[in-house]
């Protein structure tokens, strides 16, 4: 279903953005190893350090092959560790979103403790206050919780007729108000870049 829509797979972004020859240091690597009927692999993120145009960054990639790249309890600890990392060692951040925010069925054990949904963005703002670019790439569907990540990014790119953001997506808007629109008209690339300035 990825490649169908004419996506790389998350490792093969992480490969495309690091500067060709460099290491990548994945981190986290049996983050929810056993966990949650063994859905989440990973974690359903990649997380690690890599040289982006000679700078050592830390990279945050959501993998949207395992259930919409959405935010398991321990997802959520494993990319706010990722930014723990990156100001311990003032290194940019990264993120390769496509996420459709919280997992849902997992919601009420993804808010509970220190870390907690919310602290990414909490995380996200600081390093930014501290002069720690915070850069995003939307390269997929970017939908409640997965909006903010692009939306407080001190820079965010969004891929042209594949990259969306929304806090709720078309089924939402017709739920709510019956009308009718398209991904691309209620948050795609044109609507960021021209109208939203979100991107």
């Amino acid at each position: 279903k990825h490649l169908s829509r004419g996506k790389l797979l998350p490792r093969e972004r992480v490969q495309q953005l690091l500067d060709p020859g460099t290491p990548f240091l994945e981190l986290s690597q049996l983050a929810a190893y056993d966990m949650y009927d063994n859905a989440a692999p990973g974690a359903g993120i990649i997380t690690g350090i890599g040289r982006v145009a000679g700078q050592e960054c830390v990279i945050v990639c959501n993998d949207a092959t395992v259930k919409g790249g959405t935010y398991y309890p321990m997802t959520v600890k494993k990319h706010v560790r990722a930014q723990e990392i990156a100001e311990e060692n003032n290194l940019p951040c990264i993120y390769l979103v496509d996420s459709g925010g919280a997992n849902l069925p997992n919601q009420d054990d993804v808010f509970p403790d220190r870390d907690h949904f919310g602290r990414i963005f909490y995380n996200q703002a600081n390093l930014s206050k501290q002069g720690i670019p915070q850069i995003a790439v939307v390269m997929g569907s970017c939908t409640a919780g997965g909006a903010y990540v692009p939306a407080m990014s001190d820079e965010s790119i969004i891929v042209k007729n594949q990259g969306t953001i929304f806090l709720g997506g078309p089924p939402l808007v017709k739920a709510a108000t019956g009308e009718e629109v398209s991904a691309e008209d209620l948050g795609g690339a044109d609507v960021h870049t021209r109208l939203s300035g979100v991107a």
